[in-house]
């Protein structure tokens, strides 16, 4: 790269992100006060975190960027647009298929940023002997406030970023840095009166705008929680089998969202409207198979599966039984848990009746027996 002696080291970062395929780059300060740390640290103490473990034990670290490294300056903050050709919500018409998030449509994201975080942290390294430090959302850095500090956009109601640019659609990655670099300003809040997010959720998740109980939140209940999703949840999972797009689609500024251009981002086809009979059949091997190279596959096959059970009990198709039965004897108690409900949303009384007189006195006690206990729909 050419350098122009009247270029500051603020366009000489900018334009070398951009060169790496980044979407947007913009500075911050990360030695200066914030609130998030003290915002954060309430949600966990009200437990809406849930069974999130790591963000209590990491909550020191969380606190402010210097806590997570004391040398930092500034931090530069990156977005690369992930926007879909389509509105994602149009899946949930189909309750055979299977609803999957998109952003985990196509290759895992930390794959593709961090390669490229590390190109950018090398090239500042080389270029002005600084020291960095890169970062893409699974390290204890809240770079939500991050990006808003830096003006990548702003923490909407539904507590995501929110870009003028690129609506609802951008992947965060970070590199703190020993720099002394001239912050862009920070965002600003372009919410007004909207509670489009709010409105939309389909388990009531935020209790208050920009507030989010995780507990409630379906990308918590079919991703991060381990075992059964608690009955009063269940019917409004939907086709959704891994994650929620719903309080990000619908927002307003979508209507400037692009389509993203990284092709490794772009959603595989076989992912975007799986056959939910299909999933409910995968073993490890095929799991692993059909979602490699995917955020899916962190999952795992038994968490995964049990939320396609869950699916095809709301699907309403009494077809689908003989597919339910197949997981009734499956190795994980979540998966037989899962098969039992959808059974009993799916199969007349006598059916269920039946099934549940064949079931074993061992299988009440591995927590199963109470799916059993289910009225039949």
């Amino acid at each position: 790269m050419t350098i122009s002696i009247s270029e500051t080291p603020e366009d000489l970062i900018r334009r070398q992100a951009l060169a790496l395929g980044f979407d947007d780059c913009r500075l911050a300060r990360a030695d200066q006060p914030w609130i998030a740390g003290a915002r954060l640290a309430e949600f966990v103490a009200e437990g809406r975190h849930g069974e999130m473990a790591w963000l209590e034990t990491t909550l020191e670290r969380r606190s402010h960027p210097q806590a997570m490294w004391e040398g930092a300056r500034s931090a530069v903050m990156l977005g690369v647009n992930y926007g879909p050709d389509h509105d994602p919500r149009d899946i949930l018409a189909h309750p055979d298929r299977g609803a999957i998030s998109v952003y985990a449509q196509g290759s895992d994201y930390h794959d593709l940023i961090k390669k490229r975080l590390k190109q950018l942290a090398s090239w500042m390294a080389q270029t002005f002997g600084s020291e960095v430090k890169v970062f893409v959302d699974t390290a204890p850095l809240l770079e939500k406030p991050l990006a808003q500090a830096s003006g990548l956009g702003w923490q909407g109601k539904h507590t995501n970023l929110v870009s003028r640019q690129f609506g609802s659609w951008l992947f965060i990655g970070s590199v703190l840095t020993s720099l002394e670099l001239e912050p862009d300003p920070p965002g600003e809040d372009a919410c007004g009166s909207c509670r489009a997010c709010q409105d939309v959720c389909p388990t009531a998740a935020f209790p208050a705008p920009y507030q989010l109980d995780a507990r409630r939140c379906i990308s918590y209940l079919t991703i991060e929680l381990s075992g059964p999703i608690p009955a009063e949840f269940r019917p409004a999972l939907g086709n959704r089998i891994y994650g929620c797009d719903d309080c990000l689609a619908v927002c307003p500024w979508n209507k400037f969202a692009q389509d993203a251009r990284e092709q490794q981002l772009q959603a595989r086809e076989v992912l975007k409207a799986p056959r939910l009979e299909d999933l409910a059949a995968l073993d490890d091997a095929a799991f692993r198979a059909l979602f490699t190279k995917s955020a899916v596959k962190r999952l795992g096959r038994d968490r995964f599966v049990r939320n396609v059970l869950y699916a095809i009990g709301n699907s309403g198709d009494a077809g689908s039984v003989h597919v339910v039965r197949a997981r009734l004897g499956d190795e994980a108690p979540v998966v037989r848990g899962a098969a039992v409900w959808a059974l009993s949303q799916l199969a007349a009384p006598d059916v269920f009746a039946a099934e549940r007189a064949l079931a074993l006195p061992a299988e009440m006690d591995e927590g199963v027996g109470a799916e059993w206990g289910q009225t039949p729909a």
